[in-house]
């Protein structure tokens, strides 16, 4: 027995919801539902899925636990052999707790996936939802071949197409924001001062940041190991490119400047870091301070673009 529902989404489309039911004595035993754009194209699913439903043992294999997009996802997460960025893996736990991973695979289509990207753009940059979009992409790639779960990858490829026409999705606006030099002294003077009171030197930092040109995560990560002063260069572990970035090390060249500042600090031995803060608490550190400072709108990862 199946029933379509119509539904009003939260973008005041309507959307229409084909809904079949098996009962044993009055007793559901079995329900499936999927929903649709259209009210035919919910009528034309119900009807051939109640035929397939009557051949012999499909109620018997339709009972059968279905994966989730949720299980997909994590099933990503735990056989993914890459270690991968923390930003990514925050997207990835996120994703498991929306309603579209709560979707058996095989239900997710190009229209589910559209519509996710619409709902979750009402309260989040387009730029945000584009994001969240290219690190699920690659749980469609894998899921057929590694996993043997019937999730479609054209389903992706299709709704990234569509999302980029309606502009749901976008890539991240390029920031230009630069500390003026009245900004910079009043950051240096505040955390030199801070740093005679035994504070992490956050002036030394800067300085390494705007000198270096590097981001604060491949900052924390140089080893005194991996520094080489009689060349003038330090090898940077795992340096962020539009690919891949665990693995990619790279050797690059230090100003004077840098160097620096590199031999000012206390040396240990050559697994430790030359800079040893973490990265979380070195951002903090810096809005606090551009708030207290009042200084607008400027990040830490600005600091590497002063003069690059």
């Amino acid at each position: 027995m199946g029933t379509i529902a119509e539904r009003k989404l939260s973008d005041g489309r309507i959307a229409y919801k084909a809904q079949i039911i098996r009962k044993r004595k009055g007793e559901p035993t079995f329900r499936e539902s999927r929903q649709f754009p259209r009210r035919a194209t919910a009528k034309a699913w119900m009807e051939r899925r109640e035929k397939e439903l009557r051949e012999p043992g499909a109620l018997e294999k339709a009972r059968a636990p279905r994966p989730t997009l949720s299980d997909a996802i994590n099933r990503y997460i735990d056989d993914h052999k890459k270690t991968y960025g923390r930003s990514k893996a925050q997207v990835l736990a996120k994703l498991t707790e929306t309603d579209l991973a709560q979707l058996a695979c095989e239900d997710v289509t190009s229209q589910t996936i559209v519509d996710f990207a619409r709902e979750y753009g009402q309260e989040r940059a387009a730029s945000t939802v584009g994001n969240y979009l290219s690190h699920l992409a690659p749980v469609f790639k894998l899921a057929r071949p590694a996993w043997n779960i019937d999730l479609d990858p054209a389903a992706m490829v299709d709704a990234l197409v569509v999302c980029k026409q309606l502009g749901l999705v976008s890539k991240s606006n390029r920031r230009d924001r630069r500390p003026s030099l009245v900004e910079l002294d009043k950051l240096l003077a505040h955390y030199e001062d801070s740093a005679i009171r035994g504070h992490m030197p956050m002036h030394k930092i800067i300085a390494f940041a705007i000198f270096s040109t590097r981001r604060q995560d491949e900052i924390v990560r140089m080893k005194w190991g991996d520094f080489e002063p009689e060349n003038s260069r330090v090898l940077v572990r795992d340096m962020k490119n539009p690919g891949e970035k665990i693995g990619n090390d790279v050797w690059c060249e230090l100003t004077p400047e840098a160097m620096e500042i590199i031999n000012s600090m206390p040396i240990d031995s050559a697994d430790a870091s030359i800079f040893p803060y973490r990265a979380n608490n070195i951002s903090a550190s810096f809005i606090r301070t551009c708030a207290l400072l009042g200084i607008d709108d400027l990040r830490f990862h600005d600091l590497r673009h002063q003069w690059s």
